[in-house]
């Protein structure tokens, strides 16, 4: 059986590398290289021009050391020009013992006295001796027959001060070459220690990266990010991160929604952004726990919060307001078939009276004993409309009276009840009426003469609601707590979370401008009042005027 056939590959390709630890230690390795070559040659191009500077400096003193010995200009005025003579003799012990290529004596003519190839004495020097012999010293790198040097000239003065001639020194540019070659392994070898050392550095550096970044590619990083976005702003849930100093570093979209903050909020403080309050104090960890609720604005909120790594949190956020309403809406249903329950019960027992009635042929006691009852519903819904014109609050209140009777509760209107019929958010003052009977029927059942008292009444356009009961009462070290989401002394409801429904009193309450308070009251329980200005529309003038109110107990 043949194998299949293999497809030719060509050389393997070396490209560049994803990861961003061999990314990054390449860059860093690439660069520590040219800068440790630019500052190296940055350092040789200067050394070149010192090393020749040293030297003619170094020519040129020997050269003034020798024209300072007057001895020599005295035999340069006295002596001729001669291999022999007493001027070659003093060059060359100059020259041995400075290690000078050539030291030259030279008169006004420019006629060597001496040299180191002793032939060339007497003749003329190769190189211009004028600006020596017009009495200035010189320093050059020249060429001349013993080839390339750092050569010093002064001019040669006798005794009394008048040049005679010159003198030039030599020093071997080879010598000044070696120098040079010799200090560069010295330099290299610095620079190779700069560059370890470097690269070793740009090592630890690029591993400590690694670790940070998981070693991802850039590509990967890049593509997570681009992800995290999109599904920070896509979730139905706020998501808030935040640093160690309490600062914001990121909100979704929906996170700004149930906030009520705009983008800008991005680089505040949690406090400055948010204010004082639960909400803050849940998101800042102030606050422990898992499910936190809190209340924003007019909605519920459920935060759980993570701390990081880094000393910060990533806090979640949950919208739970409808669901709290229709926990609540349960809890209404609830009692409500519990009250039909009762009242179908009642019922019952009523037809059965009034069926024994009539089977024993007792018709006007039959008569007045249906009489009785209907008309205890009719009194109920009468009392209610006398002295509540608008029909949401009306129908609440009758609502909550039957609810009360079958808990054993009386639901009275205080004496001074009267609420016209414009109000301008009914819709609020059902959830804030609601919520307070509730809490009221609640603290009541149970206790002796269980009665709760609600009083309506208008002042001008603002509305005053005020709601009693024969409970135990607040303590006066609570009378703010109870405003705090989450406090409660009730048992835990088949639905959830305790302790939001005074909180979304307050906040309604602030919302319209009012405010909320809890007293006691003389008689025992507590006194719930709510302020609500501006909640009333304009008179209607061509109105008939409102019937005066009066009391009665509702059963």
């Amino acid at each position: 059986m043949s194998a299949p056939p293999t497809t030719p590959r060509g050389p393997r390709r070396f490209g560049w590398p994803k990861r961003v630890f061999s990314q990054v230690l390449l860059m860093q390795l690439a660069i520590i290289t040219g800068v440790t070559v630019l500052v190296t040659g940055l350092f040789l191009a200067p050394l070149s021009a010192q090393l020749d500077d040293q030297a003619m400096r170094r020519a040129l003193a020997i050269a003034q050391s020798t024209a300072a010995q007057p001895q020599i200009a005295a035999s340069l005025l006295s002596t001729e020009p001669r291999p022999d003579g007493a001027v070659q003799a003093a060059a060359e012990r100059i020259r041995l013992s400075t290690g000078a290529e050539y030291v030259v004596i030279m008169d006004r003519h420019g006629v060597r006295w001496s040299h180191t190839d002793s032939s060339r004495i007497g003749d003329v020097v190769s190189t211009d001796p004028s600006t020596a012999l017009a009495g200035r010293s010189v320093m050059e790198i020249d060429s001349g027959t013993l080839g390339r040097s750092a050569r010093g000239k002064v001019p040669l003065l006798d005794e009394s001060e008048r040049v005679v001639g010159a003198v030039s020194v030599g020093i071997a540019y080879d010598s000044v070459r070696a120098r040079l070659l010799a200090a560069i392994p010295g330099l290299l070898a610095y620079a190779g220690g700069a560059l370890a050392v470097g690269a070793l550095a740009a090592y630890l550096i690029s591993r400590r990266l690694q670790r940070q970044t998981h070693d991802l590619a850039f590509s990967d990083i890049s593509a997570l990010l681009t992800e995290r976005e999109a599904m920070l702003h896509s979730i139905r849930e706020g998501v808030v991160a935040i640093d160690r100093t309490g600062r914001i570093r990121l909100l979704n979209d929906e996170a700004q929604r149930l906030l009520g903050l705009g983008p800008g909020a991005a680089g505040r403080q949690l406090d400055e952004a948010l204010g004082e309050g639960r909400t803050t104090d849940v998101l800042a960890g102030r606050v422990a726990g898992d499910d936190l609720v809190t209340v924003r604005g007019n909605r519920v909120l459920l935060a759980n919060r993570m701390p990081t790594d880094d000393g910060g949190a990533v806090a979640t956020l949950r919208d739970r307001t409808e669901l709290e309403h229709l926990g609540r809406e349960l809890d209404s249903t609830h009692g409500l078939i519990d009250a039909l329950r009762a009242q179908d019960h009642e019922h019952a027992n009523r037809l059965h009276t009034l069926l024994g009635l009539l089977e024993l042929e007792m018709h006007d006691e039959a008569v007045e004993f249906v009489t009785e009852v209907v008309g205890v519903h009719r009194a109920t819904a009468e009392q209610v409309t006398e002295k509540v014109h608008d029909p949401l609050l009306a129908s609440l209140l009758v609502g909550k009276a039957t609810v009360a009777a079958e808990r054993g509760v009386a639901l009275r209107m205080a004496p001074g009840t009267l609420l016209p019929d414009r109000l301008v958010d009914p819709r609020g003052l059902v959830t804030v009426l609601g919520n307070l009977v509730d809490n009221a029927l609640d603290a009541a059942s149970g206790s002796d003469a269980a009665r709760i008292e609600v009083e309506l009444r208008a002042e001008d356009r603002t509305v005053v609601l005020r709601v009693r009961d024969s409970g135990p009462g607040v303590p006066p070290g609570d009378h703010e707590s109870i405003f705090t989401e989450g406090w409660s002394t009730k048992e835990l409801p088949a639905h959830g979370k305790r302790g939001l429904g005074l909180p979304l009193v307050r906040r309604l309450a602030e919302r319209q401008g009012g405010s909320v308070s809890v007293s006691g009251s003389p008689g025992g329980g507590a006194v719930f009042t709510v302020v609500l200005p501006e909640a009333l529309g304009e008179p209607d003038r061509l109105g008939a005027p409102s019937r005066p109110a009066t009391s009665g107990d509702l059963p």
